[in-house]
């Protein structure tokens, strides 16, 4: 398993808002807007907070996945690439070395 599957969810995201699918929730999500996204966005950070208290493994991993597709579709809605949240991430090991 690599972090190719995130590159791949992106991309099936970004191809959703550019050919709408009837049914889709992530076509859904995008023709909602941005308000909708973003209460989906939170409420998901929730879910994982309340899962990593809980200590359920299994639900922290379900949460997390949520939170991370959730994350995407708001990447495209702004415009953002993944690679540029990874490249940010990227730098920032940079900075930890430097420490």
């Amino acid at each position: 398993m690599s972090l190719e599957i995130l590159r791949e969810l992106y991309e099936v995201i970004r191809d959703r808002r550019k050919n709408p699918v009837d049914g889709s929730y992530t076509c859904k999500l995008f023709t909602e807007g941005l308000d909708k996204i973003l209460k989906k966005v939170g409420e998901e950070a929730v879910e994982l907070v309340i899962a990593g208290k809980s200590r359920d493994r299994g639900q922290v991993v379900y949460e997390a996945a949520d939170l991370l597709y959730h994350m995407m579709v708001l990447l495209v809605y702004e415009g953002i690439e993944l690679e540029e949240v990874l490249e940010e991430l990227e730098r920032r090991r940079g900075k930890r070395r430097d420490h």
